[in-house]
């Protein structure tokens, strides 16, 4: 086959789609209802309106989704902790820590987690204020297992040591005679 040549030539079955009659064509015809020509010619700030408003709500989908990422880490977390027991070993407190340690790192860096998302189009109060609850529930399932592990002093037993010593007062009656 000669270089330039079109591949159709050597085909058994070909369709030529140009069209070369003088008659009447579709051009002719009427477009059909609903459909306006004039929608294809918008001017580019509407274009521009537009795609600034897909991406507004782009942002806004994903600082909820962010907002809502803790939730699932709090379910795995909170298995784990079941997992571990309400003993005090080497695991438990590794994974108690972890519950604790998780939630304060994410607490301090919220500003940088939706810097990504910040447009003035979205409000990201609502996201932030989500995923600030999240973390601080994270927490506290952190604070209530050092509880049971009985980590935490809670009761007056853990305290006798800054108490000062009870003063013994003698019942014996010749006691205070000699003085």
């Amino acid at each position: 086959m000669e270089k330039g040549k079109g591949v159709a030539m050597g085909r058994k079955w070909a369709v030529d789609f140009t069209d070369n009659s003088t008659a009447s064509s579709s051009r002719d015809i009427s477009d059909p209802p609903g459909f306006s020509r004039t929608s294809a010619d918008q001017d580019d700030s509407t274009v521009s309106r537009q795609k600034k408003d897909a991406e507004a709500n782009w942002k806004s989908q994903k600082a909820w989704e962010v907002a809502q990422a803790p939730f699932k880490n709090l379910l795995m977390m909170g298995f784990m902790m079941w997992m571990a027991g309400s003993t005090v070993h080497l695991f438990s407190i590794g994974i108690t820590f972890s519950a604790l340690w998780q939630p304060l790192s994410a607490l301090q860096g919220v500003g940088k987690v939706f810097a990504p998302y910040k447009d003035s189009k979205v409000d990201l109060l609502a996201p932030k204020l989500l995923f600030i609850a999240l973390n601080l529930g994270g927490l506290a399932l952190g604070v209530w297992k050092l509880n049971t592990l009985g980590l935490l002093p809670t009761h007056a037993s853990d305290w006798v040591s800054s108490l000062p010593p009870a003063q013994v007062q003698s019942l014996n009656p010749l006691a205070c005679t000699m003085s």
